[in-house]
């Protein structure tokens, strides 16, 4: 399993909101980039990037953070945030993004995403699936719908998206543990994807219980920033 550091920027600053509530924002450091070193440092070799001002403005503006670490770090970067038209995704890839992270379009517009993935490739996309109680949630969270989380996958799976990060809205942010049994529900259905858990890592106990529940990859933001997981022993990770 891989751990996938996350780095969440509003106004060029390396923030952490908990459960998406952009009223619980901590900041953690202003220069996005520096971090990126560290965990570059530290042997992590990829990064997840979220524009937290572009999903709440509806089009990409923090892409000159995305320039600047691709340019000066070896990093494989996910980028999301505000990706709703084909000029945000050149933007994005063009800015040095590995692949671009969808999860709200996936949901409200099929036919658009569909026809990315024909044209770019499944590979270049990084799909997210948020998730509160099992049925997916968009617009930040504030939207759930009635859309079942295996049926989800399963649709974009076979549209041949192979790597899925999976956030329960209501664990993240709050290192309270992640949702474990869902994970294995989800793998039980979908054991060949390249399936990354995301939300309620608090610690190197949690990680383990997510490798050993087949997991390829795990997000984790706020117990690194909070010192709960320290970057040095993320090493028998990566």
């Amino acid at each position: 399993m891989i751990i996938i550091p996350a780095i969440d920027i509003i106004d060029g600053k390396c923030v952490r909101l908990t459960q998406g509530d952009y009223e619980r924002k901590t900041v953690y450091h202003h220069s996005p980039l520096e971090i990126a070193k560290q965990f570059e440092a530290a042997g992590l070799r990829r990064l997840h990037l979220v524009d937290l001002d572009g999903a709440k403005a509806g089009s990409v503006t923090n892409w000159k953070v995305l320039e600047t670490i691709a340019q000066h770090t070896s990093l494989e970067i996910d980028f999301g945030g505000g990706i709703k038209t084909e000029q945000d995704l050149q933007l994005v890839f063009g800015s040095g993004a590995a692949m671009a992270t969808i999860g709200s379009l996936g949901v409200k517009d099929e036919d658009l995403f569909g026809s990315w993935i024909e044209k770019y490739g499944p590979d270049k996309f990084l799909l997210g699936a948020d998730v509160r109680n099992e049925k997916i949630a968009v617009s930040g969270w504030l939207e759930t719908t009635d859309i079942d989380i295996i049926d989800f996958i399963g649709k974009y799976a076979g549209k041949g998206i192979t790597q899925i990060f999976c956030t329960d809205v209501s664990k993240d942010g709050k290192m309270e543990g992640p949702s474990l049994e869902l994970y294995k529900k989800i793998l039980a259905q979908f054991p060949q994807l390249f399936f990354i858990a995301s939300g309620g890592v608090s610690s190197l106990a949690d990680l383990e219980e997510l490798e050993n529940a087949g997991c390829k990859g795990a997000i984790v933001g706020k117990a690194i920033y909070e010192g709960k997981i320290l970057l040095t022993e993320l090493a028998t990770f990566s």
